[in-house]
């Protein structure tokens, strides 16, 4: 993970590194099903998973998938992608 993941996961109390924990686990498992998923506009292979105010965002090619970005809900939560 890159510092800033890690930094905004130092943010994050107990509850909710669990639900991040459970997120990241059904999106390596592709059990995507039941996640709340949608495609960020312009591009064809990024992802926002979301649960509460937290924001998982990734790319998925293929079958490799890169986490970029794991925050709360803010005004500046999609303004690098």
């Amino acid at each position: 993970m890159t510092d800033k993941i890690e930094k905004n996961l130092a943010k994050f109390g107990k509850k909710e590194l669990l639900v991040v924990e459970s997120l990241l686990h059904k999106i390596e498992e592709g059990e995507l099903s039941g996640l709340n998923l949608v495609k960020l506009k312009g591009y064809s292979d990024i992802f926002r998973a979301r649960k509460g105010k937290i924001r998982i965002i990734f790319q998925q090619r293929e079958d490799e998938i890169k986490v970029l970005a794991i925050e709360r809900r803010s005004e500046k939560t999609y303004r690098d992608f």
